[in-house]
């Protein structure tokens, strides 16, 4: 499970295996070796694994568990409630939100789900789109 995910998730940021490997020895910890293109496409094909380590690089890189690359979980889901009262960074485009750009946001989403279940399928915008006749005739 490992080698697919890898190759879709760094084919889905269109990365190249150098570029990969280049991003993954930025930030290089004591006492670890460089990684190299041709590692990383030993990973992909599962001629070879990789260390906790490097597992754990490359999960930190492309914003995913280490569970989900390793085949443990379907899917990456983070609750957005508990990632807002994080002390993680929360970015959007680029820029860091504050403490109180993350409440405003928690609030409008908070909002926005509790009215959703008070209104109708026709109360919607869309539902009442659906309704008009667009049969024009002249």
């Amino acid at each position: 499970m490992f080698p697919e995910r890898l190759r879709a998730l760094r084919k889905g940021q269109n990365l190249t295996l150098n570029e990969l490997a280049q991003a993954l020895n930025e930030h290089l910890g004591p006492g670890e070796r460089p990684n190299t293109p041709t590692q990383i496409g030993n990973w992909e094909r599962g001629i070879r694994n990789p260390s906790f380590v490097e597992v754990r690089k490359v999960a930190e890189f492309f914003d995913v568990s280490m569970d989900y690359l390793c085949g443990r979980t379907e899917r990456d889901g983070h609750d957005l409630a508990k990632l807002f009262f994080s002390n993680q960074d929360l970015l959007f485009e680029g820029t860091v939100l504050t403490s109180q750009d993350r409440y405003e946001i928690f609030q409008l989403i908070n909002g926005y789900l509790k009215g959703r279940s008070q209104r109708s399928e026709t109360d919607t915008f869309y539902g009442k789109q659906e309704e008009l006749n667009l049969d024009f005739k002249e």
